[in-house]
């Protein structure tokens, strides 16, 4: 019960910024909509970036210890991607609309906090390690499946790549590798910038979830449940063969249980891909965690 309250703890304080953003556009009327399309751009190429690239630098990283977490990470992103695939055949969804939130997980702004909650401080450079894994997948394949049968050409693969989000994880991850230190004030500077994308992320959320109808819940629902089944399936299938201390295992399994991240949405809301239903999904998945993430503690003991 005290595992469900600190967990609650976590997931209602975003559900809450999230009804601010929904409140305040009912407010202020359909205008809001297009107020926060630069927001979310500047999110998306600074803020989310500077999250990733503080959670990196900030903290020793031991490569080889994690190998075979970053292995775990990005099979059970793949994983989830393969299972979501005839799901949204099956239901006629569009598979750039469904297939990469189930790929990309809540791993940063929700994984992160609860890795520590969970294992205690020493449990966050393997969450970060989770986080790095799930973000190269997205930021390769997610955004491929995105662009799939799009009108116009394509980004190059390099160009795809060279994404603010994959050049800070590989500044990051530098940094970590070779022990380079920032000064502290820069450091704070620079973890400030990248947390302020968090309530901005579930704001804008919140603005989208106006447009939401009967028939994006109902993707909405799927979504919530795949995203978690899928992986929880994949890690119990990595289980008997991956070398996993017992820390280690447990991150997995609470990896796997994690919801869409709500940086699905912005990245649905830049293509213009249906945002939602993209939105419904991360809602929903969001809400859906107060019990999926503690079956996936519960697998991982």
């Amino acid at each position: 019960m005290d595992v469900f309250h600190r967990i609650a703890g976590i997931i209602l304080p975003v559900f809450l910024i999230i009804l601010a953003g929904y409140a305040y556009t009912r407010l202020r009327g359909d205008a809001v909509k297009a107020e926060i399309v630069p927001v979310n751009r500047i999110s998306s190429e600074l803020l989310c970036p500077l999250l990733l690239f503080s959670a990196l630098a900030a903290r020793e990283f031991d490569v080889v210890a994690n190998l075979p977490l970053l292995l775990a990470g990005v099979l059970i992103a793949l994983g989830s991607g393969l299972i979501a695939w005839p799901v949204a055949r099956l239901l006629g969804y569009d598979l750039r609309t469904f297939v990469p939130p189930m790929i990309y997980n809540n791993c940063g702004n929700m994984g992160l906090p609860l890795a520590v909650l969970a294992f205690g401080p020493a449990g966050l450079s393997e969450a970060v390690a989770m986080f790095m894994a799930c973000s190269l997948v997205y930021f390769t394949l997610g955004i491929r499946i995105l662009e799939g049968g799009r009108p116009g050409p394509r980004r190059a693969t390099l160009r795809m790549l060279a994404n603010p989000m994959m050049l800070a994880m590989a500044a990051g991850m530098l940094f970590a590798v070779l022990k380079i230190s920032l000064p502290a004030v820069l450091m704070q500077a620079l973890r400030l910038l990248g947390e302020a994308s968090i309530p901005l992320m579930l704001l804008a959320l919140g603005v989208r979830m106006t447009d939401v109808n009967f028939r994006s819940w109902r993707i909405g629902l799927v979504g919530a449940t795949v995203c978690p089944l899928a992986g929880l399936a994949v890690a119990y299938a990595l289980d008997s063969w991956l070398p996993l201390t017992a820390m280690q295992r447990g991150q997995m399994y609470l990896f796997a249980s994690l919801p869409p991240a709500v940086f699905c949405f912005m990245v649905a809301e830049n293509y213009r891909q249906e945002p939602d239903k993209v939105a419904a999904i991360v809602m929903l998945g969001n809400l859906a965690a107060l019990g999926f993430v503690p079956l996936g503690l519960w697998m991982g003991i």
